[in-house]
């Protein structure tokens, strides 16, 4: 399985950006998290999330309604886009 990067922006297949903070582990059972931050404003104020690794690069269905990238994957790395949102 691909691991995701640190310090790199993903596109979310709804077309939203991220930018991955870190890698943390499930105290329990040891399985990889990212740690990741949008890269826009949300009204909510939510601005850290965590989601298990695998979930974060599993396979979503290009032809998905809301899967307005036509992505075939949750989040992409956006190679393109090579910003430290850390500093």
């Amino acid at each position: 399985m691909e691991e995701v990067l640190t310090g790199k922006v993903y596109r979310h297949f709804k077309g939203n950006y991220y930018f991955v903070e870190n890698i943390g582990f499930d105290s329990e059972t040891k399985e990889r998290m990212v740690i990741y931050k949008p890269l826009y404003y949300r009204e909510d104020g939510r601005t850290i999330w965590v989601r298990p690794e695998k979930m974060f690069l599993e396979e979503v269905p290009s032809d998905r309604p809301d899967n307005i990238t036509g992505q075939t994957v949750r989040f992409k790395l956006c190679e393109e886009i090579d910003k430290n949102y850390l500093k």
